[in-house]
């Protein structure tokens, strides 16, 4: 049942988590620690508004800083008023004359609105008593695109074009609901983390296997590209022909270099290369994809905004989009970009910053409402025992969660 629900105040929260072992590592990020910039939205009610932007520690307080200046464009809204202009509201936080100097759209004061967006999501769900999925297939469509900020995108989506992809999708949004039934697969991204020795890696890719993955993901990016050759090629000898393989490089290459190994790894069919290079550089992803062609590129993780997700898409060099709804605007501008992918026929496949937690709601609504082909969502089990309601996998699946909100209510 619907609730009237009035934001009192926002509160920023710096929650950091040191992974052990080498989880999380990868060519760039060798000592990871995993931290949350919460924005704890606080009501009338018994309930509360949570959302995270994702980080890897330093700096964390810094994004902590700009959520508690930001909040003061929603405090002392009703939420069910808020969401329904949100898309505007959502503009004038990434607009803020004092601080888009600081971006624009991008870096600590876009993380910051990452972290209010989606709090207010989850707080919108929760004041409905309804999962985040089902609160977004079943908002009207003229609903969801008045959460949207479409500004700098009129060139090739406008409002009503936006409005009108939802209706079509709509039309045959019954028959993807079988995915409720089923669950959403999952891919397993923490069998081959940098500094996991080579026996660590051949043992967890058996161990993804017993637990119903079909899907994995090794980073690379070695100083000696033979290291990275020999690790895909273990994962493949153990995973056999029929598993799906992905690489992930963290941007660690050149262009010269990305030409080089990409070629080299083209011998385990890799289902694709993830950020081989600076994400900044469309212009080398372009020529890495015509070089390295059939073999396709995944790209998203480090992309600030819709704005350069649009240049990537037309770009014709992003093969599988990796949008994370804690990393660009929330889960408003991670709805914005799915629109774009969709119309560019790009797939979308999340990075998850929130360890799958708010995006396997998100992965869903891709699917029924907007029509998006459902291949995997990537799971990271690391954080699992800190929220509230962690996510569940089944034989490789994502179970769909019931519990009112987004997902990303953590434990004291």
């Amino acid at each position: 049942m619907e609730k009237t629900v009035v934001i009192k105040k926002g509160v920023s929260s710096d929650i950091q988590f040191r992974l052990k072992d080498g989880a999380g590592s990868d060519a760039v990020h060798t000592t990871p620690i995993y931290a949350y910039a919460v924005c704890k939205l606080q009501t009338d009610r018994a309930i509360e508004g949570i959302g995270l932007a994702f980080t890897l520690g330093g700096g964390n307080n810094l994004v902590c800083q700009a959520i508690d200046y930001l909040v003061k464009y929603i405090e002392g809204k009703e939420i069910n008023e808020l969401m329904a202009c949100f898309g505007q509201v959502s503009k004038a936080m990434a607009d803020d004359p004092n601080l888009r100097w600081l971006g624009p759209h991008k870096g600590v004061v876009h993380l910051a609105l990452a972290s209010i967006t989606n709090a207010c999501f989850d707080l919108w769900a929760k004041a409905k008593g309804v999962p985040l999925w089902k609160l977004l297939i079943d908002l009207p469509d003229r609903s969801i695109a008045n959460t949207l900020d479409l500004s700098y995108l009129e060139d090739v989506m406008t409002f009503d074009e936006a409005v009108s992809m939802l209706e079509q999708a709509a039309a045959s949004k019954d028959k993807r609901k079988s995915i409720l039934t089923t669950g959403y697969q999952g891919y397993d991204t923490s069998v081959g983390w940098f500094n996991y020795s080579d026996e660590k890696v051949g043992e967890n890719a058996r161990k993804a296997m017993a637990e119903g993955f079909m899907a994995m993901k090794l980073k690379v990016g070695s100083k000696d590209p033979h290291r990275d050759v020999r690790r895909a090629r273990l994962v493949r000898e153990t995973a056999g022909d029929e598993a799906i393989i992905m690489v992930d490089a963290n941007q660690q290459w050149n262009l010269p270099k990305a030409i080089e190994v990409c070629q080299a790894l083209k011998h385990i069919n890799p289902f694709w290369i993830e950020e081989p290079t600076h994400p900044d550089d469309i212009a080398a992803h372009v020529a890495l994809a015509k070089e390295i062609a059939p073999v396709r590129l995944a790209m998203g993780e480090h992309l600030p905004n819709r704005v350069i997700f649009k240049n990537y898409l037309q770009s014709g060099a992003m093969h599988f989009n990796q949008v994370d709804a804690l990393r660009v605007a929330g889960i408003s501008e991670f709805i914005t970009i799915s629109l774009l992918s969709k119309k560019f026929s790009v797939p979308v496949v999340p990075h998850v910053g929130d360890m799958g937690q708010i995006h396997q709601h998100l992965v869903l609504f891709n699917h029924i409402s907007i029509g998006h082909k459902a291949l995997f969502l990537e799971h990271i089990p690391h954080l699992k025992e800190h929220f509230v309601f962690p996510v569940k996998i089944k034989d490789g699946y994502y179970q769909v969660p019931q519990e009112p909100g987004a997902s990303s209510d953590l434990k004291q």
